[in-house]
């Protein structure tokens, strides 16, 4: 008989009393704790939908032996796009209405469309449909439908040292390395089910000890997005789901939330330290760490060999979504040239970016389309297109499985040269 001493509101699942301060737990369980309240919740007194919520969070406690839940701040949640969730993802949703509330600020995901203009998409009715019965049912839980996978930016930013449930690889992977708070890589139903009830397990990122970088990365690369986006790739390839030290960057903003879409991408890195830049890389013991060396020509070797087309009929900008130093700088490369071929280009950004930005917007709307909500990775673009021209390593990644697409891995200025 294995006992545990546990503060008086916490109680093992479905364990039974032993003696006064301890309880017993059986072996198969492990040491998951909830107070008397979880308790409640579980067992369906609270209502049907924290109850789902409450079995989705203590069957990953279960699995990943978390000792209990923990409060957090804010979700994020993907699982947004109908061609990603389908009708399965709307009816779950569906099953939630009336039954559950978020309990902190949560924020959205792209959708399969500019929820606006998803006729000039080519976005089919049915589609169109089906992806705002989606974005309803998430706003009748009380989600903030903003829609944009780089919420950080404007709608729901994390402060150091917070505990937050977020999915979405880039978005969980910047939070945790360049604000500093902390998330394990959520799935969609994970993240959900968190917000609902104001909690997580504890496991994981959120746990100091597995923070700590495990190996040194010793970067010299160009100072382009491009380059960073391919550093990523590299890095996460090689490393999986290490936590890499770099040396020899020093990126900005942007440059750091595409490393870190790429690394998630290619591998599932969901916390890096870089030296001098994020905010915790003062704080660990480097004596012996592997250290491994990235440059120019793997960097090239990595274009190579996420470019698998050649001709591009959609040109796609903003995986992760465009800033606005990004819209102002694809805006002063575009200002003095004229549109020369008929290819389709998306510039995917959120709205509020957009709305920040109207005389960039007039200019990149003389050459394509700024669409908001969505990006061309989780929209249905391989209805009309067979090869998209992207500077997103992370999309390179996903384009050929999920939109049946071929690549052409690009900067930013070589993509745009191929229609001015």
């Amino acid at each position: 008989m294995k006992l545990k001493s546990l503060n008086p509101e916490l109680m093992p699942l479905n364990s039974m009393p032993a003696a006064k301060g301890y309880y017993y737990i059986p072996p198969f369980w492990g040491p998951m704790f909830l107070t008397r309240h979880e308790e409640r919740i579980l067992d369906g007194e609270e209502g049907l939908g924290q109850q789902k919520a409450m079995e989705i969070l203590t069957a990953l406690g279960k699995i990943f032996d978390a000792e209990k839940l923990i409060p957090i701040n804010s979700a994020h949640l993907s699982g947004v796009s109908y061609k990603t969730i389908g009708e399965g993802g709307l009816q779950f949703l569906d099953s939630l209405k009336g039954e559950a509330q978020v309990r902190v600020k949560t924020t959205l995901n792209p959708a399969g469309m500019d929820l606006e203009r998803w006729r000039d998409m080519g976005v089919n009715p049915h589609f169109a449909d089906r992806q705002i019965a989606i974005i309803d049912s998430y706003r009748s839980l009380g989600v903030q439908t903003c829609c944009t996978c780089t919420p950080y930016l404007h709608h729901n930013v994390p402060r150091l040292g917070e505990h937050v449930a977020w999915a979405e690889s880039n978005a969980l992977s910047f939070v945790n390395s360049v604000i500093g708070a902390r998330t394990n890589r959520e799935g969609g139903p994970g993240a959900l089910a968190a917000a609902i009830i104001g909690k997580t397990p504890l496991y994981g990122l959120h746990l100091e000890e597995n923070r700590h970088p495990s190996v040194i990365v010793e970067a010299d690369i160009g100072d382009d997005m491009l380059s960073h986006s391919l550093l990523g790739q590299v890095v996460g390839k090689k490393l999986g789901n290490a936590v890499p030290y770099f040396r020899g960057i020093d990126p900005d903003i942007d440059r750091l939330k595409t490393m870190a879409a790429a690394m998630a991408a290619a591998g599932a890195i969901a916390l890096f330290h870089v030296e001098g830049v994020t905010p915790m890389d003062l704080e660990y013991e480097l004596n012996d760490l592997e250290r491994i060396e990235v440059d120019f020509s793997d960097i090239e070797e990595a274009k190579e060999s996420l470019t698998s087309g050649k001709e591009p009929d959609l040109i796609a900008l903003g995986c992760p979504h465009l800033s606005e130093v990004e819209m102002r700088e694809i805006a002063t490369l575009l200002e003095t040239r004229e549109r020369k071929r008929d290819i389709e280009v998306w510039f995917c950004t959120n709205r509020r970016v957009k709305e920040l930005c109207p005389r960039e917007v007039a200019t990149l709307e003389k050459f394509g389309k700024v669409v908001c909500d969505t990006c061309m990775v989780v929209a249905p673009i391989e209805d009309h297109h067979e090869c998209t021209g992207t500077n997103s390593a992370k999309a390179c990644n996903y384009l050929p499985g999920l939109c049946s697409q071929k690549v052409v891995c690009d900067t930013t200025k070589g993509l745009l040269e191929l229609i001015s």
